[in-house]
């Protein structure tokens, strides 16, 4: 019976996998939590799930997203300048004949 040569290598890797030494996990809870009680289980229902403190003011939001849109709509045309002065442009223009 002739072994596979990839299946002894994976039994090697398996092999080489259980020698993995783990970190140390010991003290890595902080004491007053260490024995600290489970949390308590409630039912779904009790929780409360009001949403009424996150109402959202369309008027007020609309306004702010329009003046973002414009600061970055003014930034955008900002970056579409020439980088160089003209004296710049020039002087790229001799180097280059």
């Amino acid at each position: 019976m002739r072994i596979c040569p990839s299946l002894l290598l994976a039994i090697a890797l398996a092999a080489l996998a259980g020698c993995t030494r783990f970190p140390a996990l010991e003290d890595t809870v902080l004491p007053e939590l260490q024995n600290a009680d489970y949390a308590r289980l409630v039912p779904l229902g009790t929780l409360e799930t009001s949403t009424d403190s996150l109402s959202v003011d369309p008027v007020q939001t609309q306004a702010q997203l329009n003046a973002r849109l414009a600061g970055l709509r003014a930034r955008a045309g900002r970056l579409r300048g020439s980088v160089l002065t003209g004296v710049e442009k020039q002087r790229l223009q001799q180097g280059l004949q």
